[in-house]
């Protein structure tokens, strides 16, 4: 079996329904409250976990109510908390999303609370060692960048999701094996002008093994250093699309430690990413693995 862990955001969210977006200091009634998981990588960890892989989540959490939810959330996905320290008197890292009813869109809104820096003790350094994956999201930076450095050391891959232009992430950028930003990150990041031009420049800068640009609902590219390969994006009745980015993460994790080539894993990824934005909520939405095999079968991939 994959062996999968993380280290990076673990946040507490509370999402809510409204019929559609509303105008600045007024008031509006919303529908349905969800309070879940949420965070790059916990949730790709949970979208792993959910497809079959072995995970591990390595981090701190607060003791308060947010924490304790996320500790819970996490074992009821079947993800080792071994590795996760309960730190009393802090804050976790909380969100605010509405999901608007009209097109299916998320509006969040966080505070990151002040929960310390993860250590990486011995026996983290060894469980990120003896894992296929490790993935860091440029949350919690100085242990994703003492995770990645440790990661490198013995062939375990590092997948970076770089959805966010957080302070400091050119330590980490360096040390990706697998590098995956979203389409706003890699422009913005390289000033390109094109998915392509910056996927060349990223690959150029960083010389990851593979570059992959996430470009929403239109599919998105990838760049090994050879010809740029467009993968698709599937239409399906979005209901919400928070976490879609972050659980295409974790699938792609999942299929590169399963062995699938890097294209492979871009179509199998899209197809989990769709099939989340038919229900509501991230975690609780990511697909298991015979759903999207039946998924992509129906849409002419045979090969999974």
């Amino acid at each position: 079996m994959s062996r999968i862990c993380a280290v990076g955001a673990n946040v507490f969210d509370t999402l809510i329904s409204v019929p559609h977006f509303p105008e600045e200091d007024t008031k509006l009634r919303g529908g349905e409250i969800t309070q879940c998981g949420g965070g790059p990588c916990a949730t790709g960890l949970v979208a792993a976990a959910k497809l079959g892989a072995e995970c591990v989540f390595i981090g701190n959490l607060a003791d308060d109510f947010g924490g304790v939810f996320l500790k819970a959330d996490m074992e009821k996905y079947n993800i080792s908390t071994k590795y996760i320290d309960m730190l009393p008197g802090f804050s976790s890292f909380c969100s605010y999303i509405m999901i608007n009813e009209e097109n299916a869109s998320r509006t969040c809104v966080f505070n990151k609370g002040n929960v310390p820096e993860t250590f990486l003790n011995d026996e983290k350094k060894a469980e990120i060692a003896a894992s296929d994956i490790l993935m860091v999201d440029g949350n919690d930076l100085e242990a994703a960048v003492c995770a990645a450095k440790h990661a490198g050391k013995f062939g375990t891959k590092v997948l970076y999701d770089a959805g966010g232009l957080y302070d400091g992430i050119e330590r980490l950028l360096p040390l990706a094996d697998i590098l995956i930003p979203s389409e706003e990150f890699a422009l913005s990041h390289t000033g390109a002008k094109t998915a392509a031009e910056a996927a060349r420049k990223l690959k150029e800068m960083y010389d990851p093994e593979v570059v992959v640009i996430t470009c929403g609902k239109d599919g998105g590219l990838l760049f090994d250093g050879g010809e740029i390969i467009e993968y698709p994006a599937f239409k399906v009745e979005a209901v919400d699309t928070n976490g879609a980015g972050d659980v295409f993460h974790g699938a792609f994790a999942y299929a590169a430690a399963a062995g699938f080539d890097y294209y492979k894993c871009c179509v199998f990824s899209s197809a989990v990413s769709a099939i989340k934005c038919t229900g509501t909520g991230a975690r609780r939405s990511a697909p298991g693995y015979e759903t999207v095999k039946n998924f992509l079968k129906e849409r002419g991939y045979d090969e999974f």
